[in-house]
């Protein structure tokens, strides 16, 4: 989803914020795109070497470092969940994005269908993965994304909901005309209900205002 708006073309610049293990990068890379990873873990940081042009390991809810922008993209894909002041830190990071630079940001929704029912039940249960991803230390609505977005003085061009990923969690054996006629109905629901149905947000945006 995230690669549709994606700059294409040799000598774009894109920064991937929170870039784990460079999947991303090197799908970036593969674009033309020159990449440069931020990534806090340096475990994870090792892993993108050779996947991107430069690594910068780094923490940014306690320090920002020397960035070579300014960047055409900015990548925070499922990273915002992840830290205590997303807000402060998006706006740091506008100051590296060119005059007519993008930013994509994706969150999941924690107003999922399948999260409600479950406080129907009185459950709020942590995962190793997913929406209640343990690791994770804010949660987002619709509204309180877009909230989140304009605090950060990001002006948002586009909003997409992406569906269930039925194809990564259905075991390979059992994929079938089944699975890709429930996982189209599945995408046509998050697309007409997003709050009830999107299992993750991503937000396509400009640089606003001043930050």
């Amino acid at each position: 989803m995230i690669l549709r708006y994606l700059p294409v073309g040799v000598g774009k610049r894109a920064l991937d914020v929170g870039a784990a293990d460079g999947y991303l990068a090197e799908l970036l890379t593969r674009r033309g795109l020159e990449v440069t990873c931020l990534e806090r873990d340096p475990g994870l940081a090792a892993a993108t070497q050779g996947k991107c042009r430069r690594v910068v390991v780094a923490d940014l809810e306690r320090e920002f470092p020397p960035l070579d922008g300014p960047f055409d993209v900015i990548v925070c894909a499922d990273i915002l969940e992840h830290l205590s002041d997303p807000a402060r830190v998006l706006a740091s990071l506008l100051h590296h994005l060119g005059r007519d630079g993008r930013v994509i940001v994706s969150v999941p929704n924690v107003a999922h269908l399948w999260v409600r029912l479950q406080l129907l039940l009185g459950r709020f249960d942590y995962a190793d993965r997913g929406i209640l991803d343990r690791t994770h230390l804010r949660f987002f609505t619709r509204r309180s994304f877009l909230r989140l977005l304009a605090e950060a003085k990001v002006e948002v061009t586009a909003l997409i909901p992406t569906p269930v990923p039925l194809p990564l969690l259905v075991p390979e054996r059992l994929h079938g005309p089944w699975l890709s006629a429930l996982h189209a109905l599945n995408a046509v629901t998050a697309r007409c209900w997003m709050g009830l149905f999107a299992y993750q947000f991503v937000a396509v945006a400009r640089r606003g205002g001043p930050a």
